[in-house]
């Protein structure tokens, strides 16, 4: 594995893309790197505010692979990243749309789940974003429009409120915003480590030198022994990277079984207080029925 240097760092910072396995790849190397914590965390921050608008959730990205794996190595980089979090999540919402603060959102509540951060540290990260920045022209107007509609509709036919049951929360947009995340979490499956040919080719088709101890009985010179270093360096490189992404597509694994459950609970949910709508609607309808039949055959009597 490379050796540490911030320009060197720097460098991986620009190429980073928002593939799962480049932000896996660089936090494995950055983990590599912990001594070196605080130049990380402070060369990150800087080079976080000159990336491009769309670049920056990836950075946030970035750090979460980093503190949730390097966690059970040592605290440096959930203390120093501490330091630095709540001014980098107001500069990512600030320069961010409303979508790009959901996933905000949704990475600080995995941080609040897995108690990676203190809770009152959690919040302020939230009130960061939160604060960044008050919603533009065009989008104020749309807020406005939505709820006038929203408003008409409710004063033109109350009974079509369950609209607003979809979620636990009685919230439309908890409920799509969940619907999406799953969508993601299952296509980002499809190229998961677990299914990549060309890396497991790549495992199976190593020296055997590199895979039985024995064999290095017949080494008998320098430049056979550095040839064969080398080859091992890039195969502990190449099953490292790959045993990084097994883990992280475990835990994804994981995350999207909790969300599955979290989605089924808030449909049941949402089924249970439509039927309840629906039977105090019957109900409502019958007692009208029965009250306008009575007064019908009183005017007979």
């Amino acid at each position: 594995m490379s050796s540490f240097s911030e320009s060197a760092l720097e460098k991986k910072l620009s190429e980073l893309s928002s593939s799962q396995q480049s932000v896996q790849t660089l936090s494995l190397w950055i983990i590599h790197h912990r001594k070196h914590s605080g130049l990380i965390v402070k060369v990150w921050h800087r080079e976080l505010k000159k990336a491009k608008t769309t670049r920056k959730l990836t950075f946030l990205y970035l750090a979460n692979d980093v503190i949730q794996n390097s966690k059970k190595k040592g605290p440096e980089f959930t203390k120093d990243f501490e330091s630095v979090l709540v001014d980098a999540c107001s500069h990512v919402a600030s320069d961010g749309d409303e979508n790009c603060k959901k996933h905000m959102e949704r990475l600080l509540n995995i941080w609040r789940e897995r108690s990676l951060y203190r809770a009152d540290f959690i919040q302020q990260l939230k009130l960061a974003i939160e604060d960044s920045n008050s919603p533009r022209p065009s989008e104020e107007k749309k807020a406005v429009k939505r709820s006038y509609q929203k408003i008409q509709e409710e004063e033109d036919d109350e009974d079509d409120d369950y609209r607003s049951h979809l979620s636990p929360h009685n919230n439309d947009t908890a409920a799509n915003l969940l619907t999406e995340e799953l969508v993601k979490a299952l296509q980002d499956l499809e190229n998961a480590a677990s299914g990549d040919a060309a890396v497991r080719q790549k495992i199976a088709s190593l020296p055997q030198e590199v895979q039985d101890v024995s064999l290095l009985e017949k080494i008998t010179d320098k430049e056979a022994a550095d040839k064969l270093s080398k080859t091992v360096d890039e195969a502990c490189l190449l099953l490292a990277e790959y045993n990084g992404r097994l883990a992280a597509e475990l835990e994804d694994r994981r995350q999207l079984a909790r969300m599955l459950t979290e989605y089924i609970s808030s449909q049941k949910e949402a089924l249970t207080e439509r039927e309840k709508k629906l039977e105090a609607r019957h109900k409502r309808n019958s007692q009208q029925l029965i009250d306008s039949t009575l007064e019908i055959c009183q005017q007979f009597h």
